[in-house]
């Protein structure tokens, strides 16, 4: 688990690892709409803005980028766990014919960053499950 201790910022975290955040903060939940279409159920993400305290879940001890002017981070979304209220991801696509028959060079829908603030990824996919 790792605690935030949020003065007067914003930050968007999973929502599958958001644990608990105070009362005083403002929330607001987010659905990323321009990948819903690619990935079963879309990603769901929860906006936390203001001052007091966040925790969140991880598999794993979490790492955190920084993202600068010039210099983007692109991350895998199952591996995404937040980034700063700042930062509106880009979402990168690379399906090709190969994509289908397992062929591919590596993931095929990742997120970019650009601007200033950071990204939290941890060393595990979050995958979710359908029952058909």
């Amino acid at each position: 688990m790792t605690i935030l201790d949020l003065q007067n910022e914003a930050i968007f975290i999973n929502g599958n690892d958001l644990l608990a955040f105070e009362d005083g903060l403002q929330w607001d939940i987010k659905i990323m709409r321009k990948i819903t279409g690619m990935m079963a159920g879309g990603l769901f993400n929860v906006r936390l803005e203001g001052t007091g305290m966040v925790a969140m879940t991880t598999h794993y001890d979490p790492m955190t980028l920084k993202v600068t002017p010039g210099n983007p981070v692109i991350v895998d979304p199952n591996a995404t766990v937040a980034w700063s209220g700042s930062l509106t991801p880009e979402f990168r696509t690379d399906i090709t014919l190969k994509t289908f028959f397992g062929r591919g060079s590596g993931e095929s829908i990742q997120m970019e960053f650009a601007g200033d603030g950071f990204v939290v990824i941890q060393p595990y996919e979050e995958v979710l499950f359908q029952q058909g």
